[in-house]
């Protein structure tokens, strides 16, 4: 008696470009990023075929340090059209290092899907000795087309392991083991295409994300108008106000400090976040530290100045909520809650 073979599942694969499809300079150390096509990775590991029916297209080719909101946007409208092709399983994103862990929070707060999506780099371009692309994107794909994989968010696969959008962060200029998750672990792991799956995420994503909720027919998902400019300040020994001036300057909606330890800024650069504040700037205290949880009122009084603490975000992450929540709400209340939320 014949038996049928079941039908390997659909991945799209979205590819913007990166270090995994770097190429190296000639007689030089360095590479140029987005040098190959998604087509040629693809290629070069025919073992993918085993796994799924890949559907392939181009969406960007840069190295994701240029990566900006367009390209965001962008990828947030392809991603979700592939969501909601009945005859796809899961999407698979190549991307660089650089940025990934930003793109992989954006997409994980305005996708409205319970699909997996599922990010995936390299740190060593794909003409060197020993690439980490091939079976990082191999692995990507693996989960991707997992069914036990997905209602867990967007995913970032590097390295044999799994990591939920909201924890993952680049620690490593070089490494490949450059990603790591601080404060509530991996997602898993995954080794050769096999799976090993840990406890999900506890905090809001995707389908269940309020910046996620279905537009009408036709729209783009997600913010639908250009998102409020948040900036990013620096705190250090000596600061003074300029740089946050500038910024209010500059007509940012919000400013997310980088502060010491435990979001701490010196009393001439509080002054002007406080004023700042006043003024009706969205202010978010978080860490330059790397880890830890910036709580309210602790050294800071956040109730009278004015403040919001980023909880558990690091400042790139904490200005990616910013931006979507302030096309909600100016109330600091309510954004506060939000990094409660998310």
């Amino acid at each position: 008696m014949a038996h049928s073979t079941p039908q390997l599942p659909r991945i799209r694969i979205l590819a913007t470009g990166g270090t995994i499809a770097g190429a190296q300079i000639a007689g030089e150390r360095g590479y140029k990023a987005a040098a190959f096509s998604v087509e040629a990775l693809i290629a070069a590991v025919p073992q993918l075929t085993a796994l799924a029916q890949l559907d392939v297209e181009q969406v960007a080719a840069m190295g994701s340090q240029d990566m900006d909101e367009a390209t965001w946007r962008k990828l947030a409208t392809r991603t979700q059209a592939a969501l909601e092709n009945p005859e796809i399983s899961g999407v698979v994103i190549t991307h660089g290092t650089d940025t990934m862990e930003e793109t992989a929070f954006f997409l994980n707060l305005v996708v409205s899907a319970d699909k997996p999506v599922v990010l995936v780099g390299a740190m060593r371009p794909a003409t060197a000795i020993s690439a980490d692309g091939p079976m990082n994107l191999y692995n990507a794909v693996a989960v991707a087309a997992h069914p036990d994989t997905r209602a867990r968010g967007v995913l970032v696969v590097a390295n044999d392991e799994i990591h939920f959008a909201r924890e993952v962060a680049k620690t490593n200029t070089t490494q490949v083991g450059t990603f790591a998750s601080g404060h509530r672990g991996l997602a898993g792991l995954v080794h050769a295409g096999r799976l090993h799956l840990y406890a999900p995420p506890v905090r809001r994503h995707t389908s269940g994300s309020e910046f996620a909720a279905r537009p009408p027919t036709g729209e783009t998902p997600g913010p639908r108008r250009a998102l409020p400019r948040v900036d990013i300040v620096y705190a250090h020994a000596g600061m003074g106000r300029e740089l946050i001036d500038a910024a209010v300057q500059a007509d940012a909606r919000g400013l997310v400090i980088a502060g010491m330890g435990d979001g701490n800024l010196g009393a001439v650069a509080l002054a002007a976040a406080a004023e700042a504040a006043k003024a009706g700037v969205a202010v978010v205290r978080s860490s330059r530290a790397g880890g830890g949880v910036v709580e309210r009122n602790i050294e800071v009084d956040d109730d009278g100045l004015g403040f919001i603490a980023a909880d558990e975000l690091n400042p790139q992450k904490a200005r990616v909520l910013l931006m979507l929540a302030l096309t909600r709400t100016r109330d600091v209340r309510v954004l506060q809650q939000f990094f409660f939320t998310y």
